[in-house]
Protein backbone atom coordinates (compact mmCIF):
# COMPACT_ATOMS: atom_id res chain seq x y z
CA UNK A 1 0.00 0.00 0.00
CA UNK A 2 1.26 3.46 -0.84
CA UNK A 3 1.38 5.69 2.22
CA UNK A 4 1.01 8.98 0.40
CA UNK A 5 -2.51 10.32 0.64
CA UNK A 6 -3.75 7.65 3.04
CA UNK A 7 -5.47 8.37 6.34
CA UNK A 8 -3.44 6.92 9.24
CA UNK A 9 -4.03 6.48 12.98
CA UNK A 10 -1.27 6.33 15.58
CA UNK A 11 -2.14 5.42 19.16
CA UNK A 12 0.34 6.68 21.73
CA UNK A 13 1.41 9.18 19.09
CA UNK A 14 2.15 12.03 21.49
CA UNK A 15 5.65 10.83 22.46
CA UNK A 16 8.38 8.23 22.03
CA UNK A 17 8.02 5.55 19.38
CA UNK A 18 4.48 6.66 18.59
CA UNK A 19 5.55 10.23 17.92
CA UNK A 20 8.39 9.06 15.68
CA UNK A 21 5.95 6.89 13.74
CA UNK A 22 3.48 9.74 13.32
CA UNK A 23 6.26 11.98 12.05
CA UNK A 24 7.51 9.40 9.54
CA UNK A 25 4.01 8.72 8.22
CA UNK A 26 3.48 12.46 7.73
CA UNK A 27 6.86 12.80 6.01
CA UNK A 28 5.77 10.11 3.56
CA UNK A 29 2.57 11.94 2.78
CA UNK A 30 -0.05 10.35 5.05
CA UNK A 31 -2.83 12.30 6.73
CA UNK A 32 -2.05 11.48 10.36
CA UNK A 33 -4.36 11.45 13.37
CA UNK A 34 -2.40 11.41 16.64
CA UNK A 35 -4.39 9.52 19.27
CA UNK A 36 -3.30 9.78 22.89
CA UNK A 37 -4.57 10.29 26.42
CA UNK A 38 -2.26 13.32 26.63
CA UNK A 39 -4.23 15.56 24.28
CA UNK A 40 -2.10 18.64 24.90
CA UNK A 41 1.09 16.90 23.81
CA UNK A 42 -0.71 15.15 20.96
CA UNK A 43 -1.83 18.53 19.64
CA UNK A 44 1.77 19.77 19.66
CA UNK A 45 2.92 16.82 17.58
CA UNK A 46 -0.05 17.12 15.23
CA UNK A 47 0.55 20.83 14.69
CA UNK A 48 4.19 20.14 13.87
CA UNK A 49 3.39 17.49 11.24
CA UNK A 50 0.23 18.98 9.76
CA UNK A 51 -2.02 16.32 11.27
CA UNK A 52 -4.82 16.25 13.80
CA UNK A 53 -4.99 15.14 17.43
CA UNK A 54 -7.74 13.42 19.38
CA UNK A 55 -8.02 12.30 22.98
CA UNK A 56 -8.16 8.51 23.13
CA UNK A 57 -8.15 5.96 25.95
CA UNK A 58 -7.59 2.65 24.16
CA UNK A 59 -9.25 0.71 26.98
CA UNK A 60 -12.49 2.69 26.63
CA UNK A 61 -14.63 1.66 23.66
CA UNK A 62 -16.60 4.91 23.59
CA UNK A 63 -13.38 6.92 23.63
CA UNK A 64 -11.91 4.89 20.76
CA UNK A 65 -15.08 5.07 18.67
CA UNK A 66 -15.22 8.84 19.15
CA UNK A 67 -11.58 9.24 18.12
CA UNK A 68 -11.96 7.03 15.03
CA UNK A 69 -15.07 8.93 13.97
CA UNK A 70 -13.39 12.31 14.46
CA UNK A 71 -10.29 11.18 12.55
CA UNK A 72 -12.43 9.90 9.68
CA UNK A 73 -14.28 13.22 9.59
CA UNK A 74 -10.97 15.08 9.38
CA UNK A 75 -9.00 12.86 7.00
CA UNK A 76 -11.36 10.32 5.50
CA UNK A 77 -11.59 6.62 6.45
CA UNK A 78 -8.32 5.26 7.80
CA UNK A 79 -6.51 2.39 6.10
CA UNK A 80 -3.42 2.44 8.36
CA UNK A 81 -3.38 1.76 12.11
CA UNK A 82 -0.22 1.93 14.19
CA UNK A 83 -0.85 0.53 17.69
CA UNK A 84 1.94 2.02 19.80
CA UNK A 85 0.20 3.02 23.04
CA UNK A 86 1.18 0.99 26.08
CA UNK A 87 2.48 1.04 29.64
CA UNK A 88 5.25 -0.70 31.54
CA UNK A 89 5.50 -2.44 34.88
CA UNK A 90 8.13 -4.13 37.02
CA UNK A 91 7.06 -6.03 40.13
CA UNK A 92 8.41 -9.21 41.65
CA UNK A 93 5.80 -11.86 42.39
CA UNK A 94 6.96 -11.99 46.01
CA UNK A 95 8.13 -8.68 47.44
CA UNK A 96 10.96 -8.07 49.89
CA UNK A 97 8.41 -8.08 52.69
CA UNK A 98 7.14 -11.49 51.60
CA UNK A 99 3.82 -10.22 50.26
CA UNK A 100 2.40 -11.28 46.91
CA UNK A 101 2.39 -8.84 44.02
CA UNK A 102 -0.93 -6.99 43.69
CA UNK A 103 -3.23 -8.59 41.13
CA UNK A 104 -4.48 -5.13 40.15
CA UNK A 105 -1.08 -4.22 38.69
CA UNK A 106 -0.99 -7.31 36.48
CA UNK A 107 -4.58 -6.73 35.34
CA UNK A 108 -3.92 -3.07 34.52
CA UNK A 109 -0.98 -3.85 32.24
CA UNK A 110 -2.91 -6.58 30.43
CA UNK A 111 -5.92 -4.27 30.12
CA UNK A 112 -3.91 -1.50 28.46
CA UNK A 113 -1.28 -3.31 26.39
CA UNK A 114 -3.21 -6.35 25.21
CA UNK A 115 -6.93 -5.68 25.57
CA UNK A 116 -6.53 -2.01 24.65
CA UNK A 117 -4.66 -2.87 21.45
CA UNK A 118 -7.29 -5.47 20.56
CA UNK A 119 -10.03 -2.93 21.26
CA UNK A 120 -8.66 -0.35 18.83
CA UNK A 121 -7.84 -3.00 16.24
CA UNK A 122 -11.29 -4.58 16.19
CA UNK A 123 -13.00 -1.21 15.80
CA UNK A 124 -10.56 -0.11 13.09
CA UNK A 125 -10.95 -3.42 11.24
CA UNK A 126 -14.75 -3.20 11.24
CA UNK A 127 -14.53 0.21 9.59
CA UNK A 128 -11.73 -0.76 7.21
CA UNK A 129 -13.49 -3.92 5.98
CA UNK A 130 -16.27 -1.75 4.53
CA UNK A 131 -13.91 0.28 2.35
CA UNK A 132 -13.43 -0.24 -1.35
CA UNK A 133 -10.50 -2.56 -2.07
CA UNK A 134 -7.30 -1.12 -3.51
CA UNK A 135 -5.18 -2.81 -6.18
CA UNK A 136 -4.60 -6.44 -5.24
CA UNK A 137 -7.63 -6.49 -2.95
CA UNK A 138 -5.95 -4.73 -0.04
CA UNK A 139 -8.07 -2.54 2.22
CA UNK A 140 -5.81 -1.78 5.16
CA UNK A 141 -2.88 -2.65 7.38
CA UNK A 142 -2.27 -2.55 11.11
CA UNK A 143 0.76 -2.93 13.34
CA UNK A 144 1.06 -4.05 16.95
CA UNK A 145 3.95 -2.95 19.17
CA UNK A 146 5.25 -5.84 21.25
CA UNK A 147 8.71 -6.03 22.86
CA UNK A 148 11.67 -8.36 23.15
CA UNK A 149 10.24 -8.92 26.64
CA UNK A 150 7.62 -11.08 24.93
CA UNK A 151 10.41 -13.62 24.34
CA UNK A 152 13.02 -13.02 27.04
CA UNK A 153 11.34 -11.08 29.81
CA UNK A 154 13.40 -10.17 32.84
CA UNK A 155 12.80 -10.63 36.56
CA UNK A 156 9.73 -8.65 37.58
CA UNK A 157 8.37 -8.35 34.04
CA UNK A 158 5.63 -10.96 34.31
CA UNK A 159 2.80 -8.54 33.53
CA UNK A 160 4.63 -6.66 30.79
CA UNK A 161 5.95 -9.83 29.14
CA UNK A 162 2.54 -11.50 29.28
CA UNK A 163 0.87 -8.48 27.68
CA UNK A 164 3.45 -8.26 24.89
CA UNK A 165 3.49 -12.03 24.45
CA UNK A 166 -0.26 -11.81 23.97
CA UNK A 167 0.24 -9.40 21.09
CA UNK A 168 2.75 -11.77 19.50
CA UNK A 169 0.29 -14.65 19.84
CA UNK A 170 -2.55 -12.55 18.44
CA UNK A 171 -0.68 -11.52 15.28
CA UNK A 172 -1.07 -14.59 13.08
CA UNK A 173 -4.66 -15.50 13.96
CA UNK A 174 -5.76 -11.91 13.43
CA UNK A 175 -3.95 -11.79 10.08
CA UNK A 176 -5.70 -15.02 9.08
CA UNK A 177 -9.04 -13.74 10.33
CA UNK A 178 -8.78 -10.46 8.41
CA UNK A 179 -7.32 -11.94 5.23
CA UNK A 180 -10.82 -12.28 3.80
CA UNK A 181 -11.18 -8.49 4.16
CA UNK A 182 -7.79 -7.63 2.67
CA UNK A 183 -6.37 -6.28 5.94
CA UNK A 184 -2.79 -7.18 6.87
CA UNK A 185 -1.47 -7.48 10.44
CA UNK A 186 2.16 -7.41 11.62
CA UNK A 187 3.96 -6.84 14.91
CA UNK A 188 7.25 -5.14 15.73
CA UNK A 189 9.08 -6.23 18.88
CA UNK A 190 11.58 -3.49 19.73
CA UNK A 191 14.55 -3.88 22.02
CA UNK A 192 16.07 -1.00 24.01
CA UNK A 193 15.24 2.32 22.37
CA UNK A 194 16.17 5.90 23.18
CA UNK A 195 12.69 6.99 24.21
CA UNK A 196 12.14 10.02 26.48
CA UNK A 197 11.48 7.72 29.44
CA UNK A 198 14.73 5.80 28.98
CA UNK A 199 16.73 8.98 28.41
CA UNK A 200 15.73 10.11 31.91
CA UNK A 201 17.95 7.35 33.32
CA UNK A 202 21.47 8.28 34.51
CA UNK A 203 24.03 8.38 31.70
CA UNK A 204 26.06 5.43 33.08
CA UNK A 205 22.90 3.29 33.05
CA UNK A 206 22.17 4.29 29.46
CA UNK A 207 25.72 3.42 28.45
CA UNK A 208 25.49 0.05 30.18
CA UNK A 209 22.24 -0.75 28.36
CA UNK A 210 23.73 0.28 25.03
CA UNK A 211 26.81 -1.87 25.63
CA UNK A 212 24.60 -4.94 26.11
CA UNK A 213 23.44 -4.76 22.47
CA UNK A 214 25.67 -6.87 20.18
CA UNK A 215 25.56 -4.63 17.12
CA UNK A 216 25.23 -1.78 16.75
CA UNK A 217 26.25 -1.26 20.40
CA UNK A 218 23.91 1.66 20.98
CA UNK A 219 20.31 2.35 21.87
CA UNK A 220 17.79 2.00 19.08
CA UNK A 221 16.61 5.21 17.44
CA UNK A 222 12.86 5.90 17.43
CA UNK A 223 13.26 6.82 13.76
CA UNK A 224 14.41 3.24 13.06
CA UNK A 225 11.25 1.87 14.63
CA UNK A 226 9.19 4.32 12.57
CA UNK A 227 10.93 3.33 9.35
CA UNK A 228 10.16 -0.35 9.94
CA UNK A 229 6.55 0.44 10.83
CA UNK A 230 6.14 2.30 7.55
CA UNK A 231 7.90 -0.44 5.59
CA UNK A 232 5.27 -2.88 6.83
CA UNK A 233 2.66 -0.66 5.20
CA UNK A 234 4.42 -0.49 1.84
CA UNK A 235 5.52 -4.14 1.62
CA UNK A 236 2.34 -5.94 0.61
CA UNK A 237 3.66 -9.44 1.29
CA UNK A 238 4.43 -8.80 4.95
CA UNK A 239 1.55 -10.32 6.87
CA UNK A 240 1.10 -12.30 10.08
CA UNK A 241 4.75 -11.70 10.99
CA UNK A 242 6.51 -10.61 14.19
CA UNK A 243 9.76 -8.72 13.60
CA UNK A 244 12.35 -8.22 16.34
CA UNK A 245 14.14 -4.87 16.07
CA UNK A 246 16.87 -5.16 18.67
CA UNK A 247 20.42 -5.30 17.30
CA UNK A 248 20.56 -9.05 18.09
CA UNK A 249 19.92 -8.36 21.78
CA UNK A 250 18.78 -11.18 24.07
CA UNK A 251 17.86 -9.92 27.50
CA UNK A 252 19.57 -11.34 30.58
CA UNK A 253 17.43 -12.51 33.52
CA UNK A 254 18.03 -9.20 35.32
Amino acid sequence: MKIEGQSALVTGGASGLGEATARELARLGAKVAVLDRNLEQAKKVAADIGGTAFACDITDTASVEAALAAAAEAHGPARILMNVAGIGSAKRIVGKDGSAAPLEDFARVIQVNLIGTYNVSRLFAARCAKLEALDGGERGVMMFTASVAAFDGQVGQQAYSASKGGLVGMTLPMARDLAQHGIRVCTVAPGIFATPLLLELPEPVQQSLAASIPFPPRLGKPSEFAELACHIVTNGHLNGEVIRLDGALRMAPR
